[in-house]
């Protein structure tokens, strides 16, 4: 029977209609983009844009421009006349001041429409998103509809094939999902020879500019090929929408806007031909190709090899670039064109089958297919090889050994059903107790299958006519009317037995679909809850034992994203290879036992990848390999492999925000106690000052003992005045609340400032300052530099004996100035360079010498402010190294003394 071309004729599939429904609620809820899409720059993207908000503007639209380039281009400039534009963005950048779309006046304003041109632009560094198509979402999210435009070469499927057309890289693209999801294209078009002519009059670029371009980029063969490109593209994504309107209009007629390809795969022998023969011509056509197979009662009767010849095949054209399907149906024909108008496939390609004479009453599938839709245009393409013996193998194989006892069960079905007519004969027609052996017919079909049901038909008839009609016990015929009930009564068997089997068949493919469904909805709900890896994979490996017939093995990644075989796994899993795993890991594909890589693997490796990165390997053991050959039966672990890895994904991300905000609310209580307590300490210590100077000023004057207390008692106070002020300019830097207050200084000063406070400590070591005459002045803040040498030159004295030496000193290397601070002491723990400017990391864990290990973090906190670094390292001769680089920058002109000229930084 036809399907029905009339969209009214056919019923809608509810699922189908509640998507609708949530997807059109969605877009509603999302402002709508319009992408002017063109070849190359100066085909006039921009002005098109600017002609369609002037048509939106005069409608009474709210509309306001974002950002516009014109590029100097007079009659752009024009159109832009007389349209709201929110100002732009001021970001400093590298000593420069850059405008760039201001992403919160537009949220702010909230208009209508806004035009954002050059979808493909990068930010400046300070901007909330990197790319402008992400504020262009953010937009789109706001309910605010946006206008912009994009270059063939910016999409970044094609970016490296324009690259290889042109020569010349282009690092700003955007992702084709948001191409493929905006709501309109506009393709914008211009022949090279105009735009050429369009680049020597100067619309495009400045003279000197245009000829350049001409040269390089514009050549009229570059623009030819990203022309095709640019028209190629928007046909595909015409086709798309043409997709979606027959999805939503529930249109069922094929129509033939381009020339796809439907390959139907049987079973027979020469399917390897009919695909190879599809892929060629497919891409004579550049064109997409599908490729089904169509699973039928029928099959489930021929011998194991002839049931995977089909699946091998279909595995042939997935690798040749066609999209595959397995179907499941009681007619090949139905299923078939039911797939092709369902995406459009004008073209359906099939296998010659002619059938042999003695079917002579049986259509070939090409001449079902045309009869069915004749809409669609059938090719049909000769076999590789003709299989002779297959014609009587299955009939052989049909009455199997193993079948045996159904067709027994089906003999004594319809004997029983004799032996209930036959106390039924004195009392009811002949006409009445047939339908006791139509039933038998039917209870054989539903519980034996298509070929018991074929025996009992006949042995109904046989026994109905033997021991019920007249003359009884005989196979004479009295009455020939009789003759027409057999017939009847036969054919109504086998078409009863026919049905039933096939319904039966239907219900267990959809048992299996629906099966598979719920075993992965309750491993999803499953994996929902898991909170710790080792509960993924036992939920993983427990659904692969029980519904897939499989066992697992999971190899995940250690914090540092290395994979991690391991030490054991179950008993009697193969050995797993370490090597296949990696690559199966590095390459992001599957490997061993059923691809194309290392296929003698008795393992199957599959990647678990998340969205972020790969999480892992999965390790299968499959008992029936032939699992693999099938595309639903790949297709489901492949889903499975998914579901394991973001459920992995998940719960990383979970532990590592876990972690963060545990750190996070340990910082801000680390640093609210800190402030409390330095600010506690900081007015009773200034008092305890204060009281020793005064001592030293009473009358009478202290004796020699009471005065080196006094000062004993100062240098400790002092001491913890120290550590208050680290506090206290720990919190500070923690809450960002220090604000540098940046001068050009001479480095000698700085250094000499920070010596002269420490010189009563110094007084034990020798100090050596080199610091060259020419040095440049340093943009720095004097305060916070002479805090972090005090704190680096009270560290060298804290862990060197006296008489030992301490040596400060500094060069320019390139744009960079390096200061040393170097000692000959005991050096830094072996292996703790880094961990020493942790806050509260001392370099000895026990000892008596003073501190709470602050200096050292204070000093990096402040060199970072300044753009600059420090690190530790060990001293060549013994002893510590601390390196603090700084940027030079651009110093201001300094007059000497002895009258010479001035010269930056001298």
């Amino acid at each position: 029977m036809p399907v029905p071309t009339d969209p009214a004729l056919r019923r809608p599939d509810p699922d189908e209609l509640l998507a609708k429904v949530q997807q059109e609620e969605a877009r509603a809820r999302r402002g709508r983009l319009k992408i002017f899409f063109g070849a190359s720059a100066g085909v006039g993207k921009t002005f098109a844009m600017l002609v369609a908000a002037r048509q939106q503007l005069v409608q009474g639209v709210d509309l306001v421009i974002g950002v516009v380039e014109t590029h100097g281009r007079q009659e752009t400039a024009v159109l832009v006349e007389g349209i709201e534009q929110i100002a732009l963005k001021e970001i400093p950048y590298r000593g420069r001041i850059l405008r760039e779309f201001d992403l919160d006046r537009a949220l702010a304003r909230r208009p209508a429409l806004i035009l954002v041109d050059e979808l493909a632009h990068a930010n400046v560094a300070g901007s909330r998103h990197p790319k402008r198509w992400q504020d262009v979402e953010e937009l789109l999210a706001a309910g605010i509809d946006v206008y912009s435009t994009v270059n063939v070469q910016h999409l970044e499927s094609l970016n490296d094939v324009v690259s290889g057309i042109t020569g010349i890289r282009v690092w700003e693209t955007v992702p084709d999902r948001v191409f493929d999801e905006a709501d309109e294209v506009v393709l914008v078009d211009l022949p090279p020879d105009e735009l050429l002519q369009r680049l020597r009059e100067g619309k495009v670029y400045l003279p000197n500019q245009a000829e350049r371009a001409i040269r390089n980029f514009f050549r009229k063969g570059n623009l030819l090929a990203l022309r095709e490109l640019a028209l190629r593209r928007t046909a595909d994504r015409v086709d798309e929408d043409v997709q979606q309107y027959r999805r939503d209009q529930l249109v069922t007629p094929v129509w033939q806007t381009h020339d796809a390809l439907l390959v139907c795969i049987g079973a027979g022998a020469g399917s390897e031909k009919l695909v190879r023969s599809a892929a060629r011509i497919a891409g004579r056509l550049e064109t997409s190709w599908h490729a089904v197979h169509v699973e039928t009662p029928d099959l489930q009767r021929l011998p194991p090899a002839d049931r995977e010849r089909p699946l091998k095949t279909l595995r042939l054209a997935q690798e040749l670039g066609a999209q595959t399907a397995t179907l499941s149906g009681t007619r090949v024909e139905d299923e078939a064109v039911r797939y092709a108008r369902t995406h459009n496939l004008s073209r359906l390609m099939v296998g010659r089958d002619d059938p042999p004479l003695w079917r002579f009453w049986r259509r070939s599938v090409a001449d079902r297919i045309g009869r069915l839709a004749a809409d669609l245009d059938v090719i049909q393409v000769a076999r590789a090889e003709r299989e002779a013996p297959r014609q009587a193998r299955p009939a052989r194989e049909r009455i199997a050994p193993a079948n045996w006892p159904a067709y027994a069960l089906s003999a004594a079905v319809c004997g029983l059903a004799g032996l209930i007519a036959a106390p039924l004969y004195p009392f009811f027609d002949l006409a009445n107790i047939v339908m006791v052996f139509l039933l038998a017919v039917v209870a054989v079909a539903v519980r034996f299958g298509r070929g018991p049901a074929v025996l009992a038909s006949f042995l109904g008839v046989a026994i109905f006519d033997f021991f019920f009609v007249p003359p009884r016990f005989t196979f004479a015929v009295g009455d020939m009317q009789y003759l027409m009930t057999f017939v009847v009564m036969l054919v109504v068997g086998l078409v009863i037995g026919q049905l039933t089997a096939g319904f039966k068949y239907q219900a267990q493919v959809a048992g299996w679909r629906e099966a598979r469904v719920k075993a992965l909805y309750e491993m999803s709900r499953d994996l929902s809850g898991a909170l710790v890896p080792e509960q993924i994979t036992e939920i993983g490996s427990r659904f692969l034992a029980t519904e897939m017939n499989m066992r697992a093995a999971f190899l995940l990644t250690d914090a540092a994203d290395r994979l991690q075989v391991p030490a054991q796994v179950a008993a009697g899993f193969p050995e797993i290879d370490p090597g296949i795993a990696q690559w199966a890991f590095d390459h992001g594909e599957a490997a061993g036992q059923g691809t194309n890589t290392l296929p003698a693997s008795p393992i199957l490796y599959l990647p678990l990848k998340a969205p972020m990165r790969f999480r892992g390997v999965l390790a299968l053991e499959m008992r029936d390999p032939a699992r693999l050959l099938g595309p639903e039966q790949r297709r489901l672990l492949d889903t499975f492999a998914s579901l394991i890895a973001i459920a992995l994904e998940r719960v990383h991300y979970v532990s590592v925000a876990q972690e963060t905000m545990l750190q996070m609310e340990s910082e801000r209580l680390r640093n609210s106690l800190l402030s409390a307590i330095s600010h506690d300490l900081r007015t009773p210590l200034s008092v305890l000052i204060g009281l020793v100077d005064s001592m030293f000023l009473t009358q009478p004057a202290l004796d020699e003992a009471q005065a080196g207390i006094a000062r004993k008692l100062r240098e400790q106070a002092l001491r913890i005045n120290a550590q208050v002020n680290n506090l206290l300019d720990m919190a500070r830097l923690q809450a960002g609340r220090i604000h540098l207050n940046r001068q050009w200084q001479p480095l000698e000063e700085v250094v000499g400032s920070a010596i002269r406070s420490l010189r009563p400590m110094l007084a034990e070591h020798r100090l050596k300052v080199d610091l060259p005459d020419d040095l440049p002045l340093v943009e720095v803040d004097s305060v916070l530099m002479q805090r972090v040498f005090c704190n680096l030159l009270e560290n060298a004295v804290k862990y060197t004996p006296p008489g030992s030496g301490i040596w400060i000193g500094a060069f320019t290397s390139g744009s960079q100035m390096e200061i040393h601070v170097e000692d000959n002491g005991p050096g830094l723990p072996k292996g703790r360079e880094e961990a020493i400017f942790r806050k509260f990391e001392r370099g000895q864990q026990e000892g008596s010498t003073p501190g709470v290990g602050l200096g050292l973090a204070i000093c990096r906190a402040i060199v970072e402010a300044h753009r600059g670094s420090i690190l530790a390292r060990p001293r060549p001769g013994g002893g510590a190294c601390f390196v603090i680089t700084l940027p030079l920058g651009n110093p201001p002109p300094v007059a000497l003394d002895d009258g010479q000229s001035p010269s930056p930084g001298n």
